[in-house]
């Protein structure tokens, strides 16, 4: 016989009286003692010195882990990690410095800055932060809609003719760039400050799942240009990406064949040497670098061939060697990307955090929200003025973090310095290489993404309503763009959530026979109603948005409606005025008795003889009440009780007393006596004729 089985059969037995709200208070004592708000404040600004240090230390993370750090257990994993992620900020940071719209170098800038900071100031051990695809198309818009092409014309040699001034554009775009980066940085370090790390809860898995989709989608499209060899118009605002396509498609014939060989061969190159590294993966513990191999081909490809020349290819062209000073935010540009700012970071903390919690969850460390926030906003806002953009965490590198041994941020330190190494002697090699294999990385490294797709199908199956979330975000987001698309979609599953409230399920509760567990009638066969008392259940809380919904379910469930009910008894009682009058001017008392009661008899039968004898409202799922919600319990309870009927409540949390005392539900006539701990309680109190001296809470 199993554990489950021998508890199934062990029977027990429980002997006490009943006990409402105020027997409960006595019984366990109840305290009234609370902190005042200035006593919290007070604890709060108070500083001490042990209090100091944990703020100080918690504030810096490296002065706690660093000098515990275990180097002979983590040193060799942490060098080979921080290598072999270093190689991959090379391509991924050219790569996505073009959905930024920025020129390559700025990839690298933005590889190496944040994350030195963040090695300092971070709590996750294994997440890799940099360059991202869903933050740089956010960057890109941002930059191309204050930056457009359009600006920088400047005229030819020609009366009609104008030339683009790259130079003069990519210094602008690099400038709002670095800009909103910093301000995003500003947003994330306050919102951390504040403690205001648990705004990433409003951003829901398949939320988050759906915009990266979408985000992606984004930069499949910004990126077709770099393919194609065309110039397409920039389109900003609500329907952009549309308008980008179209302008794509009609552009298609004056495609650089060129430039189309060479994406095409380069994805088919990086996608069959992607399942070629995976298959080896097996046998060879360091990740074969893809990314880097291909590029370097392509490098020494374009040099040789000169594909720039020959064939009009374009490459990435100057790459300077060294680190530039920092540079002071265009504070004139801040009024102007306020939203977007404030967007890059929501995202970028909210991609990140969820990965760090992932890992600290599978490797059983803790990830400090706050600090997370802290720690992104002082990489970005410090990386802003380096002329960095927008970074979050890249899950493609943190798995290759992880899987070659990563253990801790000294790996990320480390990447940092192969990149510093590529910035100071190796960046320049690179200037022959062709953009659109930068775009086919992007495209290759993108494909993870676009199997979200098939969450449809999964939330489909387990809930409806996140699938409808997922479907709207994704929608939202590729027609309003990533900033836009955010806010209305955090707006959408807010309001799903408000909805569900607004239809909750609605039930009668019967006994389960021999227990004191009730369960709805509709649900079980063998749960029956208990004679002459029902017992009503709303699965949702009672606020404003539901309440008229409520007091309709109410009278449609126990088949009392009391308005109509008062009603019928307001015209009885008139009628029954009537018949008295009449028979007072005929009669003496006696022959007035008698007509009373022929009066009676000619009315008919009292309908309250049907009504139930209580009605019991079970509000165990109720976890805050209104105003409005508190003048709906009290109008039931006086409607009910005017028809003859009594309203107990049950299974009230404490928030919901405080907020019915606050409301003045109660008074010298109602009294914590009609409040119940639990639903059977009160079940036996009304069945006892409201006699608790006598009822006994028994099993």
């Amino acid at each position: 016989m199993n554990v489950r089985d021998l508890r199934k059969r062990v029977p027990y037995q429980i002997q006490r009286d009943v006990l409402d709200e105020l027997s409960v208070d006595q019984v366990a004592e109840k305290s009234d003692f609370k902190i005042s708000t200035k006593e919290k404040l007070r604890d709060a600004v108070r500083c001490t010195g042990p209090r100091f240090k944990s703020c100080f230390l918690s504030f810096v993370p490296l002065l706690t882990w660093l000098p515990r750090y275990p180097f002979r257990d983590n040193a060799i994993g942490d060098l080979i990690s921080g290598i072999s992620v270093g190689i991959m900020h090379l391509p991924q940071g050219m790569a996505y410095a073009l959905l930024a719209a920025v020129p390559p170098v700025f990839g690298l800038y933005s590889s190496f800055y944040p994350i030195l900071i963040y090695f300092i100031f971070g709590t996750s051990k294994h997440i890799s932060v940099g360059t991202y695809a869903v933050m740089s198309v956010m960057i890109g818009s941002v930059t191309e809609r204050l930056a457009p092409d359009s600006d920088f014309m400047i005229p030819g040699n020609d009366t009609n003719s104008t030339t683009l001034d790259i130079i003069g554009r990519d210094a602008e775009r690099v400038k709002i760039a670095a800009t909103v980066t910093f301000l995003s940085g500003i947003f994330q370090l306050l919102l951390g400050l504040v403690r205001f790390g648990f705004v990433v809860t409003y951003l829901s898995e398949p939320l988050v799942r759906a915009y990266t989709t979408a985000a992606a989608i984004h930069v499949i499209v910004s990126q077709l240009k770099y393919s194609f060899g065309i110039s397409p118009q920039r389109y900003s605002g609500p329907l952009s990406l549309i308008y980008t396509v179209i302008e794509i498609c009609a552009l298609l014939g004056k495609t650089n064949i060129g430039t189309l060989v060479v994406s095409i061969v380069t994805i088919l190159g990086l996608v069959a040497a992607k399942e070629l590294s995976a298959l080896a993966a097996r046998k060879i513990p360091v990740p074969i670098p893809v990314e880097l191999i291909t590029i370097i081909v392509a490098t020494v490809v374009s040099w040789q061939m000169d594909l720039k020349t020959e064939y009009g290819v374009e490459v990435v062209g100057q790459i300077p060697s060294g680190l530039q000073a920092p540079v002071a935010p265009a504070v004139s540009l801040l009024g102007s990307m306020v939203g977007d700012a404030f967007a890059l970071a929501v995202v970028g903390y909210g991609i990140a955090i969820s990965l760090g919690r992932i890992f600290a969850l599978k490797y059983a460390y803790k990830v400090d929200s706050n600090q997370e926030l802290i720690a992104l906003g002082l990489s970005n806002a410090i990386g802003g003025l380096f002329n960095c953009f927008a970074i979050s965490c890249s899950m493609s590198r943190s798995m290759v973090q992880v899987s070659t041994g990563g253990k801790s941020q000294v790996a990320g330190a480390i990447s940092a310095v192969v990149i510093l190494v590529i910035l100071l002697k190796i960046g320049e090699l690179f200037e022959e290489l062709p953009k659109a294999v930068l775009a086919a990385i992007i495209y290759v490294n993108l494909h993870g993404m676009m199997k979200q797709f098939g969450d449809i199908c999964s939330l489909w199956r387990t809930n409806k309503v996140d699938m409808v979330v997922w479907v709207m975000t994704m929608i939202l987001t590729v027609l309003l763009n990533p900033d836009l698309g955010l806010a209305a979609s955090i707006a959408f599953s807010i309001l799903t959530v408000v909805f569900r409230t607004q239809l909750p399920k609605y039930s009668i509760l019967g006994q389960v026979p021999g227990t004191d567990i009730y369960r709805p009638v509709e649900d079980y066969h063998q749960v029956k109603e208990i004679p002459g008392i029902m017992i009503f259940r709303s699965s949702a809380t009672l606020y404003f948005a539901n309440a008229e919904m409520y007091i309709d379910a109410l009278y449609e469930k126990t088949g009392v409606d009391v308005a109509k009910l008062l009603s019928h008894k307001k015209k009885l009682e008139a009628k029954r005025l009537r018949k008295e009058k009449k028979a007072a001017k005929k009669a003496n008392k006696e022959a007035k008795k008698r007509a009373i009661e022929a009066a009676d008899k000619a009315v008919g039968p009292d309908p309250d003889s049907t009504l139930p004898q209580a009605i019991i409202l079970d509000l165990s799922p109720v976890n805050f009440l209104d105003t409005v919600g508190v003048k709906t319990l009290r109008n039931i309870y006086k409607d009910y009780g005017e028809a003859g009927v009594q309203v107990y409540l049950c299974g009230c949390q404490r928030g919901v007393v405080e907020s019915m005392e606050k409301g003045d539900f109660f008074n010298e006539k109602v009294t914590k006596s009609i409040l119940f701990s639990s639903v059977h309680d009160a079940v036996l109190y009304s069945q006892q004729g409201n006699s608790k001296e006598e009822s006994y809470f028994k099993m």
